[in-house]
């Protein structure tokens, strides 16, 4: 549909965005959903009580600590929010982040382990090591290898005194109430998870979202009526995006997004490639977190994408919650 593009509907595809290391750092904050997010407009559900403690102790975890290096008698280096989709441990983590009056930086999981990778390891702690709090959305249990990485930048980080504050990425079908994830958390940092404050937050889906969800394919027609009233829109083939995304490192995606209002994606298909579709998860969570609203044509719906393989293996997580946010921004606008 490159030719059929419609003046001044832009695509993906023709963006080569370049980011300094510099602005890259000043990209670690809370995205827009959470930039109000604070103790203060916390409403914990009476009905589960774990979400007032958790308020509580998350309070009690970002008061100012002296001192570089922590003793026995000082408070944990972490704390670790564990609970399934839509509890608030988000916003909870942004409230520690906007509380803390020190250097901090915030970002996901999968930015982290993209940052220590185009960094280097080595350049990434020289970069971190003087920031006071570092917080992690959404830590990648699933993930043994980039889960290790994070582990010994934990570690590194934590013997200069850094403080971090993290949450699950369990899904509300996964591992009950989110103990066993916890568990987990402590066994697959090597140790570190030991000194981390574990918090629970129990609770339901504030949002109800489906994680099943199901977006609806448009036609060519109404794919194109829907650009027409967009402002910013943005169209491009699925395979042609794919393979563009191939050619940029993950730490550019934001930067490819920043001027787009809409997107809509054409000839989407079912993938069977594992590295384009996590590729893909983490092109989403970026989407999710500008709320770009997208529409989608092609032989399935944008949320049926991840085969069934892929939806049975190891990344089982990272494709539901990116299924759950595609059907998400298939809502907006």
């Amino acid at each position: 549909m490159r030719e059929q593009r419609p003046q001044g509907v832009n695509s993906l595809c023709e963006q080569f965005p370049e980011i300094s290391v510099e602005e890259l750092m000043r990209q670690l904050q809370p995205p827009p959903e959470f930039s109000k997010a604070r103790f203060e407009n916390y409403k914990p559900d009476q009905r589960f009580p774990a979400q007032a403690g958790a308020l509580a102790a998350a309070k009690q975890f970002v008061t100012p600590v002296r001192g570089k290096l922590f003793s026995k008698t000082e408070p944990a280096p972490g704390v670790y929010l564990d609970g399934g989709f839509g509890v608030g441990k988000t916003h909870l983590l942004a409230a520690i982040w906007h509380e803390f009056s020190g250097k901090k930086a915030f970002g996901s999981f999968l930015e982290f382990t993209s940052i220590v990778g185009y960094l280097g390891f080595t350049e990434a702690i020289k970069r971190f090591r003087d920031y006071g709090l570092i917080c992690i959305d959404e830590f990648e249990l699933d993930d043994p290898g980039d889960t290790m990485i994070m582990s010994r930048f934990l570690k590194e980080l934590t013997g200069e005194g850094v403080r971090f504050a993290a949450t699950s990425n369990t899904p509300p079908n996964a591992l009950g109430q989110g103990r066993f994830a916890a568990e987990d958390f402590k066994r697959e940092i090597a140790g570190i998870g030991e000194r981390f404050l574990i918090l629970s937050v129990d609770g339901e889906d504030y949002r109800h979202r489906d994680i099943e969800a199901h977006s609806r394919n448009l036609d060519e027609r109404e794919l194109l009526d829907w650009l027409s009233i967009q402002s910013d829109p943005y169209l491009d083939k699925f395979s042609e995006l794919l393979g563009h995304l191939a050619k940029l490192h993950p730490t550019k995606f934001r930067k490819l997004l920043s001027d787009v209002g809409a997107l809509a994606i054409s000839d989407v298909f079912e993938l069977h490639d594992q590295v384009a579709a996590l590729r893909l998860v983490v092109f989403v969570d970026r989407l999710y977190e500008q709320q770009i609203p997208i529409r989608t044509s092609g032989d399935i719906a944008a949320t049926e994408v991840f085969s069934k393989d892929m939806l049975g293996g190891g990344y089982r997580k990272k494709y539901l919650r990116a299924v759950s946010r595609i059907g998400a921004l298939s809502e907006l606008y």
